[in-house]
């Protein structure tokens, strides 16, 4: 046992050392997927799994934090979630509401600044006044940007920003005219940090899932059959000397 924590920790350093500290991906995107997979294959319910996804995201944000990375979204509950069963979803939800209330602390103590992107209209008033006071609490820090995607679609980002546009076109604060990629980016629910960098999805699907399909018209993606509870350090740092592996040319040529 002392052997095998000896070894792991020697191929922790290893893969730590062969970071390059000034080619760290400015954001990352986290598709947490695999959370229910991973319950059913312990013979425990879902709701088994979505508790220990939600310590794994405690882990990877002080991670994230720790290895330079500026900002990081997750996606946590899509529009598309609401197919789910009731209890299920009534779990999830309960369970941000815990990990606010269990982590809001640390998260401030290592100067996490935490933002919620999505709809928030169809939660419950209680929730999204407590998502509202975490962010008004975190306001002033200035370490990582913590995006948590709630009741999130890309598409449903998109044509929310298409609405907010119409309507200062409407009130005649700005012109169609001069509309343009940089004017439409400023009503994204990420601004001003939308390009990602890299996108990592656990849970060996891979594909977007209507996840930022504005941000990602350039990041890179790194897919790994692990599901999301068992995401460790050790695995983002992989994922990123992927990332530092690849040559990005935008659609030019080096």
């Amino acid at each position: 046992m002392i052997n095998r924590i000896i070894r792991r920790r020697k191929q922790t350093a290893s893969s730590a050392e062969l970071l390059d500290m000034n080619n760290i991906p400015h954001h990352v995107a986290i598709i947490m997927d695999g959370n229910g997979r991973w319950a059913k294959r312990r013979g425990m319910p879902r709701a088994y799994g979505h508790h220990a996804g939600a310590n794994t995201l405690k882990r990877i944000v002080i991670a994230a934090t720790e290895l330079g990375i500026k900002v990081l979204t997750v996606y946590a509950f899509s529009t598309e979630n609401w197919k789910r069963p009731v209890d299920e979803v009534t779990y999830i939800m309960k369970l941000m509401d815990e990990y606010l209330g269990k982590n809001l602390l640390e998260l401030n103590e290592n100067n996490v600044r935490l933002h919620f992107i999505g709809d928030m209209s169809r939660l419950h008033a209680t929730l999204q006044q407590k998502f509202i006071a975490a962010e008004a609490e975190m306001a002033n820090n200035t370490g990582l940007v913590l995006n948590v995607a709630v009741n999130y679609g890309g598409r449903l980002e998109m044509v929310q920003a298409m609405q907010h546009v119409a309507e200062d076109v409407r009130k005649g604060t700005l012109l169609p005219a001069d509309i343009d990629e940089a004017v439409l980016s400023r009503y994204l629910y990420t601004a001003p940090d939308n390009d990602v960098d890299l996108l990592i999805r656990p849970g060996a699907d891979k594909r977007v899932s209507n996840f930022l399909l504005w941000q990602m018209a350039y990041a890179e993606f790194w897919f790994t059959d692990l599901c999301w509870p068992d995401f460790t350090k050790d695995t983002l740092i992989d994922a990123i000397l992927s990332f530092q592996g690849r040559e990005r040319r935008f659609g030019g040529l080096k």
